[in-house]
């Protein structure tokens, strides 16, 4: 046993959550309260909580404390579950292959890994047999020791075990003199902890896959084998979470991407999408979206150049904070350019251009930029993390003064904007002040302050990243949670006075003074590539029918019915849907099936009795039969079921405003007869 640093005293008086103080007799751990409680508690604490700091269950109260039992129903309890199982993962590799060296094996979202170096890969058999021996040790229901011990000795430990990667690891930490050290029967690992009392906490766990690695991450360093697993605190949850990682891989939008034939990737082009004419049409609906919503909230859409000179980027200061993860080129006479990773610099040129007066004041200035970025090749996804992208990127120019409104009505934007695409679940960080920024207190405190007042005034709940805001000032993630109950960060809101002041940007004040406008930067999808994916996966495939890249397929019964499905087709077409007919010489239960796969939202089927009466059976693709109509009313139904969500809310709007209008102006029948056409 070793007890954590303080004092000796006679007894010791450990306060917990509830207010409630026990008085224990000296030394005690953290079990030993726990099992002063209850003995339920006791055979479930994992750790504790002692004055803020985790520590296992077997450490030492020295001190007057506060204690908080954590159990496998806590989220620390969870991660430290976790963690004790990616050390298993070594007690296992180690009995299975005893020449294999140990590297590292942190916990992670919904899980952990190991790494691990060793002679040969590992195969899904290996994976296999040491998932089946963690198995075998979790039965044995052994208690995992923790002894802390000096730096020299565990050197000695691991240098008798030869395992060199635990050796390096110590010699980057030179202030280390004590090291927590756990041991599973004869496997030993060292870490910082805590970690479980006993293997019989890890019974919820599983192995999922096998990676490669590099010492350090670099990959000019040796390849090192990674071994993925996922724990949770039972089995249900255990399950609950293998479906809907089962569900993610039927969902995969890469996997979707190939099945609806919308897009695909190639060597020739690492990180950049190839839209096939379905996805792009997907994807030029977004922009059709987010232009018609930008115009309705008062933005002018505008393009900056792609390349553009260095000198740009080092005044924004992203050469000194971003330049790995630029692309850059030289021409001829010796001038630095860049591609844009972001559109801010550009943004402000455009702002720059002419005098604004505070009468101009708030500009929202959208464009849909495409930016580079270098990512490496590791770490691209499909659509979800690329190189090359399209942001729908906005900044607005405002006062002081209109900052706050400015901000509300971003946040109102978004959330709007989220929910018509489906995602009611949406959570906010608020990311404040990291430690290497621009700008003084202040302002960050300013614009800190504008953040916070939006979100307060607007009702909204958020959590604080402290530390996590941009070099230039403090924003708000977007976070969306989709069916399947994963989370996704999509939109963003910065506020910024450090790249006005850098680039010098002014307007004229009321009285006549030149002053520096607040800039906002602002994106709602984020990248329009990624908010694809996640749209695909989000709705596995079945896009709402104003959005999916075919809206309608008109199948023909037989041949002879061929010249009708095309004509049908082509009124579809002129009626601005986007719609496709088969005509094929194949059996119609074989071609509904076949275009019901490719998630279409209306199937429609002719044959003689719709040719000759001129009209046409529908059928949704869930198979809902929606009956035989008239062309013209099946064109009305079909424009009407594939409209935009925003459209809707815009003609109503307009409806509205009409009726107002021609009250107001009833003198002008002309005018009214005007207005009431167009609404």
């Amino acid at each position: 046993m070793n007890a954590l640093p303080g004092s000796a005293s006679a007894s010791v008086v450990v306060t917990l959550p509830d207010g409630s103080r026990r008085t224990l007799g000296h030394p005690v751990s953290v079990l030993g309260v726990a099992q002063a409680i209850s003995s339920g508690l006791a055979r479930n604490t994992v750790a504790g909580k002692l004055d803020g700091r985790l520590v296992d269950a077997c450490d030492l109260i020295a001190q007057d404390a506060t204690l908080q039992i954590i159990t496998p129903q806590d989220e620390e309890g969870l991660e430290i579950i976790r963690h004790s199982c990616a050390h298993l993962v070594g007690h296992a590799v180690k009995q299975l292959y005893p020449s294999a060296k140990m590297v590292i094996g942190p916990v992670i979202e919904d899980g952990f890994y190991y790494d691990i170096a060793y002679q040969r890969p590992f195969t899904p058999e290996d994976l296999a047999a040491i998932e089946a021996r963690m198995k075998e040790l979790i039965a044995q229901n052994y208690d995992v020791i923790k002894r802390v011990l000096p730096r020299y000795e565990v050197m000695e430990i691991f240098r008798r075990r030869g395992e060199d990667y635990k050796l390096r690891l110590i010699k980057d930490m030179p202030d280390e003199q004590q090291m927590g050290m756990y041991f599973h029967q004869e496997y030993v690992d060292m870490c910082r902890g805590p970690h479980v009392p006993n293997t019989r906490f890890l019974k919820a766990f599983k192995l999922t896959k096998l990676a490669g690695a590099y010492w350090r991450g670099d990959a000019r360093n040796e390849q090192l084998q990674r071994i993925y697993g996922t724990a949770w605190a039972d089995r249900k949850q255990l399950d609950a979470y293998l479906q809907r990682i089962e569900e993610a891989e039927k969902r995969d939008h890469r996997k979707l991407g190939r099945e609806l034939d919308l897009f695909h990737f190639q060597e020739d082009a690492p990180g950049a999408v190839f839209w096939h004419p379905r996805g792009w049409a997907v994807f030029q609906e977004l922009i059709a979206y987010m232009r018609r919503r930008q115009q309705d909230a008062g933005y002018v859409e505008v393009n900056s150049p792609d390349v553009m000179d260095r000198s740009l980027w080092e005044i924004s200061g992203h050469w000194q904070n971003y330049r790995d993860h630029m692309f850059t080129t030289e021409t001829e006479d010796g001038r630095a350019l860049a591609l844009k990773p972001m559109n801010c610099p550009g943004s402000v040129l455009l702002y720059r251009h002419g005098l604004k007066s505070y009468r101009d004041l708030p500009i929202r200035m959208g464009e849909f930029g495409k930016v580079h970025r270098y990512e490496p090749s590791g770490a691209l996804h499909g659509l979800l993390r690329v190189r090359h992208f399209t942001q729908d990127d906005a900044h607005i120019y405002c006062t002081p003064q209109q900052m706050d409104t400015e901000c509300r009505e971003v946040v109102a934007l978004v959330l709007d904007i989220y929910r018509q695409f489906g995602f009611e679940d949406v959570r906010i960080k608020l990311s404040t002040r990291p430690e290497n920024r621009m700008g003084d207190e202040a302002t960050w405190d300013l614009l800190e302050g504008a953040l916070v007042r939006a979100l307060d005034g607007m009702g909204l709940a958020y959590r604080l990243n402290p530390g996590e805001g941009a070099f230039y000032g403090p924003k708000l993630e977007f976070v969306l949670r989709d069916a399947i109950g994963r989370d996704w960060q999509c939109g963003t809101l910065q506020v910024d006075m450090n790249l006005p002041e850098r680039f010098g940007i002014e307007y004229v004040d009321e009285d006549g003074q030149r002053k520096r406008p607040v800039m906002l930067h602002r994106a709602l999808f984020g990248s329009l590539e990624r908010f694809t994916g996640i749209l695909i996966e989000h709705h596995a495939g079945k896009l709402p029918a104003w959005l999916a890249p075919m809206q309608v397929m008109v199948l023909s019964i037989t041949e002879e019915h061929a010249t009708y499905v095309q004509d049908v087709a082509q009124l579809l077409r002129g009626a601005g849907l986007r719609c496709e007919a088969d005509v094929r010489n194949e059996k119609i239960s074989y071609k509904i099936r076949e275009q019901t796969l490719q998630r279409i939202p209306f199937l429609l089927v002719a044959g003689a009795k719709e040719r000759d009466t001129g009209s046409i059976a529908i059928r949704s693709r869930d198979g809902q039969d929606l009956g035989v109509l008239p062309l013209m009313d099946a064109v009305a139904l079909l424009l009407r079921e594939s409209q935009a969500p925003d459209t809707a809310a815009r003609s109503e709007a307009q409806r509205r405003l009409c009726a107002r209008l021609n009250r107001r102006h009833t003198s002008s029948e002309a005018a009214a007869n005007a207005l009431e056409a167009v609404s």
